[in-house]
């Protein structure tokens, strides 16, 4: 472990220098209260916390290695400040909130966004909202004109008609989330159980459908006027940007908002069961799963690190008790012990997921787990047990550095639940500090023979395999009046400036596109890397040509099912030992494989590269492929198979390849395989495609490290002893003619939406032809927010949560595919609407305005994509696999700015004929097949 993260967890000096900002040279109004410095020997974030006099907390951290900033504002408000009957009013709200204000038009947030190469989002949890936005450096005023504006002026621009559009979107979202998905709906009825009844955790943050429909226009501006003022707020803003001038707009934009109504913190009380509490459910599943939790403390109690600790011995991983009680031995799928926390509460939560083939009764599980949970008494804790949790925690926190946003996340989530920013040298402390005794100290007083809830989830029609008969049985409160806290006064807010007019936008930042060195290794394998100082770590990926598309169409899954098998023992350490060491590293190697290839993935801290790269080459070269280790994989496949045959959107993935491609074709399989395929294979294949598979002339790799290139090669010595003949990709079948205009039909009786796909075949992938054309062509039918199709759909017509479009193109063929998830009951109309906006584009073409708005989006774009080094990877890997120019981007704008709107417009006529695309639909037959057939296409029902 590298001294300067230890250096961090026990540092006493967390603050460092003094500001040379003084209060003099500030914007009136605006007070400095910290600034928070670290020297090379410490692990932190640089940070300047500021207070307006509206009391808003503006937190700066400056960071210059790419030419982008996020911001990212926080309210201290989720659904634990909703009242009983009043559920779903944070999350609601978020959606209001990107609807316009009254300086800022409908819809004018995500087009100013996306027009300046930005991303944006908003998420709500039990404890906060947050809203963020990452953009080029030059695009920030912009920025915090938004955010004023809706904070302090979105009651003027709210309506009735936007308010019953974003309830539908709302209502569409958790059906697709939550209503359509196998297990959806557990978490919410396990919180029931779990909490008091009237606890604020003990409603869903999505809200239950009765009070999303009691929802009231009234009752959306109440929520805003309690809970949206600026001293119930933190903004924070991570980048590269003059701190002056950021202070000075902050202060223009926020500071003339007005206070809203005083915040306090809500009571933290330890949640305790008076019985173990049993319930249970059927749904669309494949797998009985079960789930027990035990209430703890809450986030940041002095217990919190010690019950982390707890977890992770009972349940992280294959050295945990729970694999090797229930996993290893094949009476579990998959098992898992955490601990997660929130502001309020936090609760040890186990699951396992059951295996049909050792009977699947989930009492047994139960008593398997209850049997671990007493073992591990007996077991007590090791030496290796605190060393391994506490180097995994510091390893994720320096790999959550690797972001701005990442960055600006961290200090805006300690600041909103602890007022403090600066608590990664505390957190890491805490762990540090925590003993054997403390471990044990904590299990006797949360967790042995203590209460607990126990939920049993099992498929249609099996409710013998639950684990106990239900014993408890919700309660539910009256319905609270909104205005509990009488009604708050709106004052009529004028602003000391012109707000209707949009700033404009700063000088455009220099692109800083990674510089790549390439390198052969003795043997001949190709590297190519980056160097990025901004963290100490290490991405290493070795891709190897082949993959799935190697693999004969009756051995589906094979290629998946060997990287699995690299995953587990080796000839010398078992697949538990393996783990044990890389997670004593904070290290992690993957083997995986998808369509085209095979991957080995390794991340590590540069301090433990080396002995990470020997743990990779000991699983790479000395695989152990036992009988048990491949029974039990084998096993786990054809379980997640079926299992995934629940999920709509694997059904339409799998149908929609099997149309495209043929079933004679590797491509119209799902490189996860089937039933029958992977059923057949042996360990005897597995060995075979390992050898043809895993050979050095099939690989290449690419890295991005704080090492020089001079430093890193060296490192792959191991690597370059590796040797082995290139394989040959057979070639594909032909593929079967598309019925144009046909309507495929898969029945998912009981689907709370229906998942529609229009698709055909199209170009491969290139970087500056046809291709890349149509990806621009794209863009303004639905590869943005703002897109015809997912504003006529999500915000005009309330039918889904998002609808797209896209052209994804590999290195032989590519498709086009318009996908959305809709509700049932508008199957048809939104299938019309899909073909509606396809044709009139294919027709019409895009118009100027939207040319515009493309050049403009996917040119600044660039400034965000080359910031972590995953993203550098991902860049570096696109040059490396299609042989491109090193200033490929370049190429490409150069084709932004100049390509013309008639070759975009013919790309869309040749390429958007709804005649020459097939369209499938997976959803309830009997509720979507009557509507459909008005519409006059064929229709044919598929079975997979």
């Amino acid at each position: 472990m590298k001294k300067w993260i230890l250096a961090l967890a026990i540092s006493a000096a967390l603050a460092g220098c003094a500001s040379e900002m003084t209060s003099a040279n500030l914007p009136a109004g605006v007070t400095l209260i910290e600034t928070v410095q670290f020297t090379d020997s410490q692990v932190g974030i640089p940070y300047k916390k500021y207070q307006l006099a509206n009391g808003l907390t503006v937190i700066l951290h400056q960071d210059d290695s790419d030419p982008l900033v996020h911001v990212d504002v926080t309210y201290h408000v989720g659904s634990a400040r909703e009242l009983a009957g009043r559920s779903g009013f944070a999350h609601l709200f978020e959606h209001m909130m990107f609807q316009g204000s009254q300086h800022v038009a409908d819809e004018q947030h995500f087009e100013v966004v996306t027009e300046a190469g930005g991303t944006l989002n908003g998420s709500t949890n039990t404890d906060r909202t947050n809203y963020f936005e990452t953009v080029p450096s030059n695009q920030l005023e912009k920025m915090l004109w938004l955010e004023s504006d809706r904070m302090g002026f979105l009651l003027p621009a709210l309506t009735s008609e936007k308010f019953e559009v974003q309830r539908e979107t709302v209502k569409n979202e958790r059906a697709q989330r939550i209503d359509n998905q196998p297990y959806g709906r557990m978490s919410e009825r396990f919180s029931q159980a779990l909490y008091p009844v009237g606890h604020p955790y003990s409603w869903p943050v999505i809200g239950w459908p009765d009070d999303l429909e009691r929802a009231s226009v009234d009752d959306v501006k109440h929520f805003f006027q309690r809970w949206y003022g600026p001293n119930n707020a933190t903004l924070t803003i991570g980048g590269d940007f003059d701190e002056m001038q950021t202070l000075a707009w902050v202060n223009q934009y926020f500071g003339e908002i007005p206070r809203g109504p005083e915040v306090s913190l809500e009571q933290k009380a330890l949640v305790n069961l008076d019985q173990t509490r049993y319930i249970s459910m059927e749904d669309q599943v494949h797998l009985p799963l079960i789930r027990i939790g035990f209430p703890t403390v809450y986030a940041r109690h002095s217990d919190e690190a010690a019950l982390d600790l707890l977890a992770n011995i009972l349940g992280g991983g294959k050295t945990s008790l729970l694999y090797k009680n229930l996993v290893k031995d094949g009476y579990a799928v998959q098992a898992n012990v955490s601990h997660p926390c929130q502001e309020l509460a936090c609760q040890m939560s186990i699951y396992a997921l059951a295996n049909p083939e050792k009977g699947g009764k989930l009492a047994d599980l139960e008593q398997r787990i209850l049997a671990s949970i007493n073992e591990f008494e007996q077991r007590g804790v090791t030496d290796a047990d605190l060393q391994k949790v506490k180097v995994q925690f510091e390893a994720d926190t320096i790999f959550s550095l690797q972001s701005v946003s990442g960055k600006v996340s961290t200090l805006a989530s300690n600041q909103i639940l602890s007022g403090n920013p600066n608590m990664i040298a505390a957190d890491l402390s805490r762990y540090a500090k925590v003993t054997k005794d403390d471990v044990m100290r904590v299990f006797k007083q949360y967790i042995k023979d203590k209460p607990m809830v126990v939920m049993s989830v099992v498929p249609q029609g099996m409710t013998s395999l639950i684990a106990h008969a239900d014993n408890f049985t919700p309660a539910t409160l009256p319905i609270a009046q909104t205005a509990v806290e009488g009604d708050l006064p709106t004052p009529k807010l004028v602003s000391s400036f012109d707000r209707t007019k949009m700033p404009t936008s700063g000088v455009a930042p220099m692109l800083k596109v990674p510089k790549i060195w390439t390198e052969k290794l003795k043997n001949g394998i190709e590297v190519m890397g980056t160097q990025s100082t901004e963290t100490p770590t290490v991405e290493l990926i070795v891709y190897l040509n082949g993959g799935h598309r190697l693999v004969p169409v009756e051995k589906a899954g094979l290629a998946l099912l060997t990287a699995e098998m690299l995953n587990e023992s080796s000839q010398k350490r078992s697949s538990e030992a393996l783990s044990q060491a890389l997670e004593m590293l904070g290290s992690t190697v993957d083997f995986s494989a998808s369509e085209y290839q095979s991957v080995i993935k390794i991340s590590a801290l540069t301090a433990h590269l080396d002995e990470t790269l020997a743990i990779m080459e000991e699983k790479l070269f000395q695989p152990a492929f036992t009988d048990a280790d491949f029974a039990r994989v084998k096993q786990q496949l054809l379980q997640q198979i079926q299992s995934m045959q629940s999920e709509p959107s694997y059904l339409a993935d799998a149908a929609l390849s099997s149309l495209l491609y043929g079933k004679d074709n590797t491509l119209g399989i799902s490189d996860i395989g089937t039933l029958n395929s992977v059923a057949a294979l042996t360990l005897a294949d597995v060995k075979a495609f390992y050898a043809l598979q895993y050979q050095g002339a099939n690989a290449k790799i690419v890295t991005v490290a704080n090492l020089s290139e001079a430093v890193l090669l060296p490192k792959l010595d191991g690597l370059s002893q590796w040797q082995g003949n290139a394989a040959v990709v057979p070639p594909l079948n032909p593929f079967p003619a598309l019925k144009g205009g046909t309507i495929y039909l898969i029945d998912k009786p009981g689907a709370a939406q229906s998942v529609i796909n229009i698709a055909k075949r199209a170009l491969p992938y290139d970087a500056t032809g046809n291709y890349f054309k149509s990806y621009l062509m794209n863009y303004p039918l639905g590869g943005a927010f703002n897109s015809r199709i997912n504003l006529n759909l999500r915000e005009n017509k309330g039918y889904t949560y998002g609808a797209r479009t896209r052209f994804t193109g590999g290195a032989e063929v590519g498709y086009f595919v318009g996908t959305s998830s809709v509700r049932s009951d508008v199957t048809a109309k939104a299938l019309a609407e899909f073909v509606k906006e396809i044709s009139t584009y294919q027709q019409q073409g895009m118009t100027d305005t939207e040319l515009t708005f493309m050049r403009n989006s996917i040119s600044q774009g660039q400034a965000l994509d080359y910031e972590t080094p995953y993203q550098k990877a991902g860049f570096i890997r696109m040059i490396q696999r299609y042989q491109l120019d090193q200033d490929f981007t370049t190429q490409q704008d150069k084709i932004i700015n100049t390509i013309t709107k008639d070759e975009l417009n013919a790309l869309a006529a040749s390429e958007l004929n709804i005649n020459d695309m097939v369209i499938l639909v997976v959803g309830d037959k009997a509720k979507v097949e009557t509507d459909l057939a008005t519409m006059g296409y064929p229709i044919e029902t598929l079975v997979l």
